[in-house]
């Protein structure tokens, strides 16, 4: 009898190894690859996020018209689902809906993100559960340069403040202080007269703050005479505009959305009586801002990286074209260039999966620390997408546009005026520009 017990204590203590030693069940191959978009569907920013959601959806057909993203730990083709979460415009609402795409519809991975202060909002819940994250349109360096959070799984697809601050302000410097000087009868020693107009969030004070930067580290013969805030949504502008008049500048550079940029032009030149050249920040070379600026928008300048009226001649302008007639077939207008980033951030996304072989997120992090990737629809440093090591950013090409006005549309439309081997047009200063004092 004790052998028997014995025997049997023997098969279970060897069925037990054995089943310790069995190789683990595969994981089962998932249907999809859900790509979570932050996108402002509602609130202020509404605009530019709808035109984020479309171009992302736009990727997600073509990817998915392909068979989708190859995933090598399966050996097929996985179709990509976009899953959409409205962050309302705000901290709040960015904060419920990046914890419900990450713990509720458990995506694999995250694009989007327009508002700087919205996007930081929630970046712990992102760092908590080490989420890849492409940001597309948020463009403050904190986003990635924050020290207070692991930020290591964001990554900057968008220039930064930083970046487009400094360009305009070496563009006002190399291009716009020249022509008033020769125009006027000025000496060169003049300092050049500059107001800042810009929104009093992260956005808006980086743009501040690079201008600043720019001016002070590389000694430029500007000078600030107002730096005027307002508040994200505001829209009435006069009062900070009346005491930008009455500082008498050369030149108003505004970092607004577009919704703003939209009234402020107007309201500077109709109601207030500044008739000066006015610059814009990149998110305004949208439909929406066209529309908004009308006439008064005429010999204005929008630094940019993508236009939907204007498609500048190179490698990529078929791509581009491309891209812009499947949009307004999809959706009866055309993309602004955060749709274009967002259209890019879908397929980085998609590239950075297919290069990890797996849906594992460390390994798509690590894929996007390598990526390596053909510029797509808008122009990179050595025409390629990737990523610095430092702060995970992204480079573009740049180019500064000057708006002239068409009549029969009753919009103005753009030409570049710099660098010289993008240029259409001269900048010109118009007969009722108005300079500060000598």
């Amino acid at each position: 009898m004790k052998y028997s017990v014995l025997f049997i204590v023997i098969l279970l203590i060897a069925a037990f190894f054995a089943g310790c030693t069995q190789p683990a069940q595969a994981p089962s191959q998932p249907s999809e690859i859900k790509v979570g978009a932050i996108v402002s569907m509602t609130g202020p920013n509404s605009n530019i996020g709808k035109n984020m959601w479309q171009s992302a959806v736009v990727a997600a057909d073509e990817i998915n018209a392909n068979g989708g993203v190859f995933v090598k730990q399966y050996n097929t083709k996985i179709p990509v689902k976009l899953v959409q979460g409205d962050d309302e415009s705000t901290r709040d609402g960015g904060q419920k809906v990046a914890t419900k795409l990450i713990t509720e519809d458990k995506v694999d991975i995250l694009v989007g993100g327009y508002s700087s202060g919205v996007t930081s909002a929630y970046q712990q819940t992102v760092a908590e559960y080490k989420i890849p994250y492409i940001v597309t349109g948020a463009s403050s360096p904190i986003i990635t340069h924050r020290t207070d959070i692991d930020t290591s799984t964001v990554f900057h697809h968008c220039p930064t403040t930083d970046a487009y601050g400094k360009y305009t302000t070496n563009f006002i410097d190399q291009v716009i202080r020249p022509a008033v000087n020769k125009k006027f009868s000025f000496p060169a020693d003049r300092p050049f007269r500059l107001a800042l107009l810009y929104q009093d969030t992260a956005f808006g004070q980086g743009v501040q703050a690079a201008v600043n930067e720019t001016i002070t580290k590389n000694n430029l013969n500007i000078q600030l005479v107002s730096q005027q805030s307002f508040k994200m949504g505001d829209s009435d502008f006069r009062t900070a505009l009346t005491k930008i008049k009455e500082a008498n500048p050369d030149a108003v550079y505004v970092a607004a959305a577009p919704n703003e940029g939209a009234q402020i032009i107007p309201q500077a030149r109709r109601d207030v009586g500044l008739n000066t050249i006015f610059l814009a920040v990149e998110n305004n070379d949208a439909p929406e801002y066209y529309k908004g600026i009308a006439q008064y928008g005429e010999y204005s300048i929008i630094e940019s990286r993508f236009s939907p009226y204007l498609t500048p001649k190179g490698i990529l302008s078929d791509a581009q074209t491309a891209f812009k007639n499947k949009y307004f077939a999809k959706w009866g207008t055309y993309p602004d260039m955060m749709g274009a980033s967002t259209y890019e951030g879908t397929y980085i996304a998609a590239k950075a999966i297919e290069n990890a072989g797996t849906l594992t997120k460390a390994d798509t992090r690590q894929a996007l620390m390598d990526l390596k990737m053909p510029q797509l629809i808008e122009y990179m440093k050595d025409s390629t997408i990737s990523f610095t090591k430092d702060f995970r950013e992204s480079q573009f090409d740049l180019w500064m546009e000057q708006l002239q006005y068409n009549s029969t549309i009753g919009e103005s439309r753009p030409n570049i005026v710099w660098p010289d081997n993008l240029k259409m047009t001269e900048f010109v200063l118009p007969d009722w520009y108005k300079p500060g004092n000598p």
